[in-house]
């Protein structure tokens, strides 16, 4: 249901010949495409028939050196009360962060949600963080940890169900970062999976995933029924996108190490922001 299409290259960036109107310069048309969809969302008469999903880092939140180092804008957390509220609570955050985590930095809100790809799952807000997926095992976490602290500039990461391990400050390591946990994960069969991230590596159970995850949370009463609309910045959040379409909804894309610039719906965080304080707005008239 994606409304990004492939813009036709204009000839030269002045005006047509013998029309005096100038014609329309790639950047133009790059923007116009960017911005088709969150437009006609926020215009369609039936804004509160959705329900929003929500990545986290590189859509609500900017991407920091680590991950303990992120901000969050100031009125944040009251615009998705607002919209969670207008939306008669159908607003889900959909990370690959500990759900425990996202309750830190979204305090005092504690939103449904599914953290660790799907691995964990709140299905009323303010209510408690079920494990969905089994914890990994502490073999594994015990070779990883041992391993990852041979090599500079590493940050791993252990989160119940999943495991990550960031190179942002290593990026010359990343081939043989990768290397070094198939060849781990190589000892467990079929039963995890690694998963590529924004600068960084995921090890999570087979089987969970982003999409797994926004088709149970659609279930939920507060949800079901409602279109779905998935905003994420990573390629972790396909299969949120896929899910979403399926359900009859759509999925937006935020620009960042992941996603170009050109076939997005949002520049970064900062234009998620300004689209929901919109989408507030509408469900408030």
């Amino acid at each position: 249901m994606s409304s990004r299409q492939t813009a036709p290259k204009p000839s030269n960036n002045g005006p047509a010949a013998g029309t005096g109107t100038p014609v329309q310069t790639e950047h133009d048309a790059v923007r116009a495409r960017r911005d088709a969809l969150p437009a006609r969302l926020l215009s369609a008469a039936g804004v509160h028939e959705y329900a929003l999903y929500l990545d986290c880092d590189g859509t609500l939140l900017d991407i920091a050196p680590t991950p303990n180092e992120v901000r969050v804008p100031p009125g944040l957390v009251p615009l998705l009360e607002r919209i969670s509220t207008g939306l008669n609570g159908a607003l889900a955050i959909v990370t690959g962060r500990q759900l425990a985590e996202i309750d830190s930095l979204l305090a005092p809100a504690r939103f449904v949600g599914a953290g660790v790809h799907g691995g964990e799952l709140r299905n009323v807000a303010g209510g408690t963080i079920a494990r969905v997926a089994r914890a990994l095992p502490a073999s594994l976490l015990d070779t990883v940890m041992h391993r990852m602290q041979k090599l500079p500039g590493i940050i791993a990461e252990p989160k119940g169900p999943g495991l990550a391990v960031h190179y942002r400050q290593a990026q010359h390591l990343k081939d043989a970062l990768e290397a070094e946990l198939r060849a781990v994960l190589s000892q467990y069969g079929d039963e995890l999976v690694l998963s590529h991230g924004r600068k960084l590596f995921e090890i999570i159970p087979a089987g969970h995933s982003k999409g797994t995850a926004l088709e149970t949370i659609a279930e939920l009463p507060m949800f079901t029924g409602r279109r779905p609309i998935m905003i994420g910045d990573d390629i972790g959040d396909l299969p949120a996108f896929a899910a979403a379409h399926r359900l009859g909804g759509t999925g937006m894309r935020v620009a960042g190490e992941q996603f170009g610039r050109v076939d997005v719906d949002f520049l970064g965080p900062a234009a998620v922001f300004a689209w929901l304080q919109e989408f507030a707005a509408r469900l408030e008239r």
